[in-house]
């Protein structure tokens, strides 16, 4: 059992690290293990990589930034790895970047929050000497989901940190986090990917079209894993195509609540695509891990873990539903900044350049004022799904902005 380390002052947080403006656009990953996974943010990881080897350049709380897809994640892990190994130890490495070495704790919610019993859980973890490593380190890839009580619960943890423990947090923003925590850790902000790099990526992993990795990272903005998601899904093309397509229709009442209805149908079929079969096999793998046949009747004895489970599985099922539609609104929001780059004569960097025609037409009916009104509109909607709001009301009250420019 590990031994407790003992508490050491926080030092100050130093200033934000920042990949420089003029990174090289096709920059590609740092080979090597731990780095081998990590693509187009060199700085980055050089920074991460000094942080590792000198113990002057290393500080007890990183938050690590990024837009979706960055890799923010990713370079947790990496980092993790490089601390907790002896240089060039590939062995302890991989363990680490497996999730399965003891000195390696992450945390990434499949829940809408991130609950005060699990970030209590990583506290008390956190207050472990090392067992076999040079540190403890904990990764909460979804900083960014703690309630302001969630957060403090960790913020007595960043303030007497143990001297061989280091919290590496992830989030979309700095601003995502409340000042206390941001006081507390030194920022690193990852760079956003070139579409065009994107792209290249997506066609070296998966060997699709060339075409179709393009046309898959323009539409997912620069996020890796929808632009890799879209571009071996047809299925998801597809309904992405569908439900922009039913927007861009939108005329009246009548028409919004149908469209809304299709939003909400076609990210809960996205969310079932995505779940059904885990959900499934950790319910096999649970029931055979008791004996149980699957068919069997479930004893009185085991309930309570089914329970357990399924419970796990709805609140992940939740959350899967809310990012689909966050992705949804996410898709309407560059159809609605195309149109306003048409409206200010740019042409040259479109989105969903497919649907020239319906984007040429809502620019020459709008003037740039209700553009604004929409695109306004559907970021509250998106607050708003963050904060519990049932969806479809949502939906039907921004669509019906859409289609008289006016708030309701």
């Amino acid at each position: 059992m590990d031994a407790a380390a003992p508490a050491a002052a926080a030092p100050a947080a130093p200033a934000a690290a920042a990949a420089p403006a003029d990174a090289p656009a096709a920059a590609r990953s740092v080979r090597g293990v731990p780095w081998g996974e990590v693509w187009g943010q060199d700085a980055a990881v050089r920074a991460l990589q000094a942080a590792a080897s000198d113990p002057a350049e290393l500080t007890h709380a990183w938050l690590i930034t990024g837009p979706p897809g960055s890799g923010r994640s990713t370079i947790a892990r990496a980092f993790a790895a490089a601390l907790i190994a002896e240089p060039g130890d590939e062995l302890v490495m991989r363990q680490v970047l497996g999730g399965t070495h003891p000195d390696y704790t992450a945390l990434r919610t499949e829940g809408v929050i991130i609950s005060i019993k699990d970030a209590r859980a990583l506290v008390e973890r956190s207050y472990f000497a090392p067992a076999l490593g040079r540190y403890r380190v904990i990764v909460m890839e979804d900083a960014d989901r703690m309630s302001e009580r969630t957060s403090n619960v960790l913020l007595k943890a960043l303030e007497e940190p143990p001297e061989r423990t280091v919290w590496v947090l992830c989030a979309p923003s700095d601003a995502d986090l409340l000042p206390t925590i941001r006081s507390r850790v030194r920022v690193l902000r990852l760079r956003d990917p070139e579409i065009a790099d994107v792209a290249a990526l997506i066609a070296e992993r998966t060997g699709v079209d060339a075409q179709i990795a393009a046309q898959s990272a323009r539409h997912a903005q620069r996020h890796i894993g929808m632009a890799q998601r879209l571009a071996t899904d047809a299925a998801a093309r597809a309904r992405r195509d569908e439900l922009l397509g039913a927007v861009l229709k939108v005329r009246g009442v009548s028409t919004a609540v149908e469209a809304a209805a299709q939003i909400v149908a076609g990210a809960t079929d996205d969310a079932k695509a995505l779940t059904a079969e885990r959900d499934e096999a950790e319910r096999a793998q649970l029931l055979a891990t008791f004996g149980i046949a699957s068919g069997a009747a479930i004893p009185p004895a085991v309930r309570s873990q089914v329970k357990a489970l399924e419970d796990d599985q709805k609140r992940r099922a939740t959350r899967s539903l809310r990012d689909g539609i966050d992705r949804v609104l996410t898709d309407l929001q560059s159809v609605y900044r195309d149109v306003l780059m048409l409206q200010f004569g740019r042409t040259g960097d479109l989105i969903n350049l497919e649907r020239d025609g319906d984007l040429r037409a809502v620019a020459e009916a709008w003037d740039p004022a209700r553009t604004l009104v929409v695109l306004d509109a559907i970021a509250l909607t998106r607050k708003n799904l963050e904060q519990n709001v049932a969806p479809a009301l949502a939906l039907e009250s921004m669509l019906i902005t859409v289609a008289s420019g006016r708030t309701s």
